[in-house]
């Protein structure tokens, strides 16, 4: 067990008041013994099966199972998928079971890559976040170079007809559309001077 599972308890308990503070030394108590510190986990789940009513936790349960990725980045998406899959224990038995779900819920610009990735049998949980940010982030730079390029292209072909280098604009005119460039092209000359 990590030091700081345990700093972390005893963080907490110093923050607890009142009611809590009760609930948490009658939790502590009913601990046998001779059993090691509390871990964090256990303690927040003690805590929220006390002081979080069923309806709610029952509500966060069906948020997680509809859980999906949609417009967060996939860092908000796994604050929101750690957050609300404590209220569903049951459903992940298995690391390889977390995996999948989490999968599950990815964009699709990330998905499959992922898919494939959680087939590792190495693949934990924090190796797969680590993964689909990583995979985002490429693919989103990829895209956002393919955008810029593609307008480059595009800028670049208009360029060409302002520079006179496919038009017969004349006299540097700027303002013609580049379906009117184009035309002009293949017209004859009307006796001015090409650039």
């Amino acid at each position: 067990m990590r030091a700081t599972e345990v700093e972390r308890v005893e963080l907490a308990s110093y923050h607890l008041k009142g009611v809590a503070y009760s609930w948490f030394e009658m939790w502590e108590d009913s601990r046998e013994e001779e059993s090691p510190p509390a871990r964090w986990s256990e303690f927040a789940n003690a805590f929220i099966d006390h002081f979080l009513h069923a309806e709610t936790k029952e509500d966060c349960a069906v948020e997680f199972e509809t859980l999906k990725q949609g417009s967060r980045n996939v860092w908000e998406y796994h604050m929101e998928f750690v957050r609300l899959s404590k209220y569903a224990i049951l459903m992940m038995p298995t690391m390889e079971v977390r995996v999948r779900r989490f999968v599950q819920g990815l964009s699709p610009l990330v998905i499959n890559e992922a898919a494939t990735t959680a087939l590792n049998s190495d693949m934990n949980y924090g190796r797969m976040v680590s993964f689909a940010q990583a995979t985002e982030a490429r693919k989103l730079k990829l895209k956002m170079e393919w955008e810029i390029s593609s307008r480059a292209r595009s800028t670049g072909n208009l360029g060409d007809s302002f520079r006179g280098g496919r038009s017969a604009l004349r006299g540097g005119s700027s303002g013609p559309s580049q379906s009117y460039a184009q035309s002009s092209a293949s017209s004859p000359p009307s006796g001015h001077d090409q650039q």
